[in-house]
């Protein structure tokens, strides 16, 4: 992947129409903008969609550029908006402030009736500890895990899936994924936890129960 240029010198390059430039931005950006969409609409094709709508709409619009943010947090901004849109077109989401029910951010994230009671010898604790996980140089068992992940990304709701997929995938800082997607730290913080926590229950499901039976 071609190093990019410092800010500033990459903003004056995409702004005088520097093709080699933009198209190592390209590179290095459209992966992860792809999976954020893909949070929001229904399909790969759609996403693509969204992505090459964003990139349009950045050249169109870099001109205007203030500076008020980091060039590529104002790219992933225009992503965002352009999502959203698209998704509640496809009547398969809702704006971003009523994506899912007040209790998105709350509740357990782990069933309780896994941990003892009051009554048990270690309250709080696990009743049975979580099965220990397969070695990662097992090929067919990762690809296997991989497989239930992308199942399980899919059926996150779509502020946990955007953030996971930002910090976990796209190795974004909270704070990067804060100034994204326009959510306080606190938020952030806990949508994370709660996402890679389904994550993991599932993971740990399927373990449990025999992954290659």
């Amino acid at each position: 992947m071609t190093k990019l240029p410092p800010e500033d010198e990459l903003i004056a390059a995409v702004r005088r129409g520097d093709d080699a430039t933009f198209a190592a931005v390209l590179d290095a950006w459209s992966a992860p903008m792809l999976r954020l969409a893909r949070s929001f609409v229904s399909t790969r094709a759609s996403a693509e969609e969204v992505v090459q709508e964003t990139w349009l709409a950045v050249l169109k619009g870099v001109d205007a550029f203030e500076g008020r943010s980091a060039f590529k947090t104002w790219v992933f901004r225009i992503l965002v908006n352009t999502a959203k849109k698209r998704g509640v077109a496809e009547r398969r989401s809702v704006p971003w402030t009523s994506i899912l029910p007040p209790d998105e951010d709350h509740g357990p994230t782990v069933d309780p009736a896994r941990f003892q009671g009051t009554g048990g010898g270690y309250p709080g604790h696990w009743r049975e500890a979580p099965a220990a996980w397969a070695s990662p140089e097992d090929t067919a068992l990762v690809l296997e895990i991989r497989e239930v992940i992308t199942t399980v990304l899919d059926e996150l709701p779509a502020r946990q899936r955007a953030v996971l997929s930002l910090r976990d995938v796209g190795d974004y800082t909270a704070e990067e994924v804060c100034a994204m997607l326009r959510i306080s730290a606190a938020n952030q913080r806990v949508l994370l936890h709660r996402a890679r926590a389904a994550v993991r229950e599932r993971l740990a499901v399927y373990l449990a129960t025999g992954a290659r039976t």
